[in-house]
């Protein structure tokens, strides 16, 4: 069961990673736009300062850990289908809102694909086990 948690909380951190990252990447834009120096330096730079892109990478390390000691317990044909493509419908979900990303009718279907096919694989894996 802790490992189940610990696969979930991976997750959330797997998603959370991109949409901080992606926020921190529009904050740096808007430096550029604002006339500010863009040269690779000052992007890394500015990568480094940024909270969001820090909160980012933290996020990442967390997930790592997460995922890590889910992987103990849990088989990977199982945890790595639920934690990378049932984190990207988080994030094009979150992303539509947070950061008024249009999605198309067929996006939408994707992503409904991809979840169905996320419950086949758990699934198969239940009746396996």
């Amino acid at each position: 069961m802790i490992h189940a948690v610990a696969l979930a909380v991976a997750l959330v951190f797997c998603a959370a990673t991109n949409l901080l990252i992606k926020a921190g990447s529009r904050a740096i834009e808007a430096q550029h736009q604002a006339g500010l120096d863009l040269s690779l330096l000052a992007t890394i730079k500015s990568a480094l300062c940024s909270p969001w892109i820090i909160g980012g990478l933290i996020c990442g390390v967390l997930n790592l850990a997460a995922y890590a000691f889910a992987l103990r317990r849990l088989p990977v044909s199982l945890a790595y289908p639920i934690v990378f493509s049932v984190g990207y419908a988080i994030v094009v979900c979150v992303a539509a809102v947070w950061f008024a990303e249009r999605l198309s009718f067929w996006q939408m279907v994707g992503v409904g694909v991809i979840l169905a096919g996320v419950w086949l694989v758990a699934s198969g894996m239940a009746k396996t086990a």
